[in-house]
């Protein structure tokens, strides 16, 4: 039975269309997410590894080697095996560094563009054969169906098909690190009808030779030597050389590495698809004997490479032959699909571009797509010169051990790129040639040429037993590459860069950035990039960048710059490849070695780092690090805040508690500047910072509406392993409002207090006017008077008056100077303040027959709350007056003052009283000592002093002996509270 040339043409047509629309419907996201997006998508996927040499050639295979034909599975299932180890460390250097390419990996971990360009050319070579065979497995089967069709002519136009549907769905995106969502689905369903087709046709083809399973282990009894055939080549077979093999192709063919890593969206994926697709490839697997064994029973006519689409043909239904042939078609074209999209970018990225150099375009995306494009086009078209130059002799196996053999060469190079930093690029592109050479001439060279007799360092001829080829290829080739690749490798010393990809390759962390980069924000970032990538993309990367960063285009913290740097050249690398990316962005946005940055920058980036790390420290690196982290702890759980500020002024740390006081959480201040934070901690801490002062006490802060008090101190930081001067300084915030509060309402309620002891004193005081004013009042109503005698009375009734309303005045002041009356300092004039005072204490009895002797000079001003002040005197002057009061003779209080030096002024306040006794003097300041009688004291004046004039940057000395007390006070006149900063002093009396 045959079919119809035009049947065939129209079933591939509408197939690839069917493909087509797949693909769309799938971009277009008019599936459903949960469909398109699903894992079992991305496993069905990988099956584009299962090409025409495993749908059509493992029988075959099967055939001439046995069970040797499972190595085309079980090498691919130890790949997957290994994912842990092999695979996941890959695809994290894949989606963290935009890798999209085998060449764009080994170019990454070696720094080197040469090595990007062998790894491309490599591929190439190896890939190119691949393609040839996919097109020769269908123009051939093509023939099966109809033994008059013209395999070249069907070869042509299955390639122009392709090409189409490879250029529409390959080259829409400007990076092959795009997610191709459409064609992943197109790939995915394509595996799944390679699967059913398998399945049916074997089915199928079994029941007609055996009637079913039971059959066919009857005629496996009555035939051993079927299975002893089965055995025998794999008792002396290559498998260990297969195995190597395959387990190279699993994941560094072009194709595996596009779908396995450029096309993962999550990585939890792939630890889905190490355990699925080897089931998938094992379903593949199981069918293959049967087919061969119903096939030398039914005796199909074909060639045991297309036994499969005999088998369907001796079914006489010509939909199984149809479904068998689409089969073949959907394995052929997901390759050449799946291969020239990444080969192509590979060539771009390491051999275009490099070539012609970036060029500023008005539309450099649109060039790149174009050029894309054009070399897909080259690609397929020398695929399909290939296929019009081997020898068609050799089988679909054969011709797939040619690529297979070709990506084995980056075996050793994938093991140093993962577990051995002292590789270097001398030593990988040493052995890659050298492994290269041992391939070309024994394996490529021979059906190229068409001369099968050529001989190479004693290995078996071609035309001989082709396993053996491959086992001495393999092993020479592996051998010698492996070789060089370490003694070239210990012979040359790896650089800087290498190092660091060595690190990141490693799951180690590279070294971090020093210095400022010449450009300082986004914008200059777009202004140098458009030099060399034009400003339409330059601008369109750098948008990305700080969206993908999450930053804002007015930012200029180093580290975050340091972080946009690095995430622009990952972007461009995805686009471009690594190395050109590296070159583009180093020269554009390379540091500015002039400026050097202190560790300090980096202290939270190492941190991170640390935290993040999975390499387990041992020995004394996880002491040191417990030891950081219980240091680092100390200061996370300090009450107080703390920040720290590096070189040029800008932040490192900030620990919870300063974010608690600030309201401004870490992740907004670490790498800024003090005064880009914003009011009022910003000019605040900035002032601070610039001050001489290593302490403010008690500032005021208004925050949303409510007064806050807050104590500055700071430090600077030595760097004991610097012989230059460190300008790092740590800054500690220490909330007073509870406790300022507190003093407050103390200091208020003992002004209460006094009020309190002075009412007897106020009755009296006002009492005598009163008497005046009532007197004065009944001489106007009971005496005539003349005009002038009428006058001189009205103004002694106003003069008394005003006498009680002075003393009333004092007292509403005084009273009022509590809680929530701190206002800004002003000019106080000390020796009205002393007067003021001294008025207030006299309406006390007990004071009311002390001498004050005010000898203050006129104009001594201080800066202050003239209330507070008053209040000092207040107390000052009433203890005085206890003291004085057990003496015989008239108590004395005398107010002087004398200069200390260095424009400090002293008051003293002495008093002729009995002194306080030894015991008692060291400890008079505190709180509740007192020399008074129960009832008489509370022991809180002298504290009460002592804080105020404290707040006032003064101090509080102490001298009595048994001759009277001298309480001397420490001012300095005419300057702001210490500590006080004018600018925020001003900014308080504004708000």
């Amino acid at each position: 039975m045959t079919l119809d040339l035009g049947v065939i043409s129209a079933a591939v047509v509408g197939y690839l269309l069917l493909l087509f629309l797949i693909a769309y419907v799938t971009d277009r996201q008019w599936l459903p997410a949960w469909l398109t997006r699903n894992p079992v998508v991305y496993v069905l996927s990988l099956g584009v590894y299962a090409t025409t040499w495993s749908y059509y050639g493992s029988v075959g295979f099967a055939q001439d080697q046995g069970l040797n034909f499972l190595t085309i599975y079980l090498g691919v299932t130890l790949a997957f095996v290994l994912t842990p180890v092999l695979l996941m460390p890959i695809l994290r250097l894949t989606r963290t560094y935009q890798l999209t390419s085998v060449a764009d990996l080994f170019a990454f971990r070696f720094n080197s563009q040469w090595a990007g360009v062998l790894v491309t050319l490599l591929m190439l070579a190896g890939v190119l054969p691949y393609i040839a065979l996919q097109i020769r497995a269908v123009a051939e089967s093509t023939q099966v169906l109809t033994p008059e069709s013209s395999p070249h002519v069907l070869a042509f136009w299955f390639m122009v098909l392709v090409t189409v549907f490879t250029m529409i769905f390959g080259a829409r995106h400007v990076s092959p690190r795009e997610h191709h969502a459409g064609l992943v689905a197109a790939i995915a369903f394509e595996s799944l009808m390679k699967l059913v087709a398998l399945l049916l046709v074997a089915g199928v083809a079994v029941w007609q030779a055996f009637g079913g399973i039971g059959g066919m282990h009857a005629w496996l009894a009555d035939n051993p030597d079927q299975l002893e055939a089965l055995y025998a080549p794999a008792r002396e077979g290559p498998w260990t050389s297969l195995l190597v093999l395959t387990f190279a192709a699993a994941f560094l063919l072009p194709r595996q590495f596009h779908m396995l890593f450029a096309e993962n969206q999550n990585p939890r994926d792939l630890n889905l698809a190490s355990w699925a697709f080897p089931l998938f490839l094992l379903a593949l697997t199981l069918v293959i004997p049967p087919i061969l064994w119903a096939a030398t029973v039914l005796q199909p006519g074909t060639p045991a490479d297309y036994h499969v689409l005999g088998l369907s043909l001796a079914s006489g239904s010509p939909a199984l032959a149809l479904l068998a042939y689409l089969g073949g078609i959907s394995a052929a074209s997901a390759m050449i699909v799946v291969s020239t999209l990444a080969i192509s970018a590979m060539t771009l990225n390491h051999l275009v571009l490099p070539l012609a150099g970036p060029q500023p375009h008005r539309d450099l995306y649109g060039a790149l797509r174009w050029a894309r494009r054009v070399v897909m086009v080259t690609v397929i078209a020398a695929g399909y010169g290939f296929y019009l130059i081997l020898e068609p002799t050799a089988g679909l196996v054969g011709w797939g051990l040619i690529s297979f053999l070709a990506m084995a060469q980056l075996l050793p190079g994938i093991v140093g790129l993962l577990f051995w930093p002292r590789a270097t690029s001398h030593g990988f592109i040493a052995g890659l040639l050298g492994g290269a050479c041992v391939w070309v001439f024994t394996v490529l060279l021979p059906p190229v040429t068409g001369d099968s007799t050529m001989l190479w360092m004693g290995l078996p001829s071609a035309d001989g037993d082709q396993p053996a080829v491959y086992q001495s290829a393999t092993f020479w080739s592996l051998a010698i590459n492996s070789v060089l690749f370490v003694i070239v490798s210990l012979l040359s010393r790896p650089d800087e860069r290498e190092r660091e990809a060595a690190a990141v390759c490693r799951d180690l962390n590279p070294t971090l950035p020093v210095g400022d980069l010449r450009a300082r924000s986004p914008q200059q970032f777009v202004k140098r990039l458009a030099s060399v990538m034009g400003k339409s993309a330059a601008r369109k990367e750098v948008e990305k960048a700080v969206r993908e960063r999450g930053l804002h285009w007015d930012e200029t913290r180093p580290s975050h710059l340091h972080g946009l740097r690095a995430q622009i050249e990952r972007n461009i690398s995805g686009m471009m490849g690594p190395v050109l990316a590296r070159m583009i962005v180093d020269e554009q946005l390379q540091m500015d070695t002039r400026s050097r940055t202190a560790l300090a920058q980096n202290v939270r980036l190492i941190e991170d780092r640390l935290e993040t790390s999975r390499t387990r420290l041992r020995g004394l690196a996880a002491e040191l690090d417990r030891l950081r982290r219980y240091h680092r702890q100390i200061i996370e759980d300090l009450p107080l805040g703390v920040c720290a500020v590096a070189q040029g002024g800008r932040l490192v740390r900030w620990n919870p508690a300063i974010a608690e006081l600030t309201r401004i959480p870490m992740s907004d201040v670490i790498g800024r500047r003090l005064d880009e934070l914003p009011d009022p901690w910003g000019p605040l801490l900035a002032s601070f910072l610039s001050s001489d002062a290593s302490h403010w006490h008690r500032q005021e802060i208004q925050t949303n509406d409510h007064a806050r008090w807050y104590s500055l101190h700071k430090a600077a930081i030595d760097d004991p392993s610097s012989s230059n001067r460190s300008t790092d300084t740590v800054l500690l915030v220490e909330d007073l409002t509870e406790v300022s509060v507190l003093e407050q309402e103390l200091a208020h309620s003992e002004r209460l207090a006094s009020i309190g002891r002075l009412a007897a004193g106020v009755a009296h005081e006002i009492g005598n006017p009163v008497t005046g004013i009532s007197c004065l009042a009944q001489e106007l109503r009971d005496e005539d008077t003349d005009e002038e005698r009428t006058n001189a009375i009205a103004e002694e009734v106003l003069n008394q008056a005003q006498r009680i309303n002075n003393i009333v005045q004092s007292l509403v002041r005084y009273a009022h100077g509590g809680v929530g009356s701190q206002r800004p300092p002003e000019p106080v004039d000390l020796r009205q303040t002393v007067e003021e005072a001294m008025r207030l204490t006299t309406l006390s009895r007990r004071a009311r027959f002390v001498r004050f002797d005010n000898e203050l000079p006129e104009g001594v001003t201080i800066s202050g709350e003239p209330q507070q002040l008053v209040q000092v005197f207040v107390n000052l002057f009433s203890n005085a007056a206890d003291a004085c009061a057990d003496r015989d003779d008239e108590g004395a209080i005398r107010i002087s003052l004398e200069h200390y030096g260095d424009g400090w002024i002293n008051v003293h306040v002495r008093d002729n009283g009995g002194g306080i006794p030894d015991d008692v003097l060291d400890h008079v300041l505190e709180p509740f000592v007192t020399t008074k009688r129960p009832g008489y004291g509370t022991g809180l004046g002298l504290p009460l002093v002592y804080n105020i004039v404290r707040e006032h940057g003064g101090e509080v000395l102490v001298d009595s002996n048994t001759t009277g007390t001298c309480i001397t006070l420490r001012l300095r006149p005419d300057i702001p509270l210490a500590g006080q900063n004018p600018a925020v002093a001003d900014g308080q009396s504004r708000s």
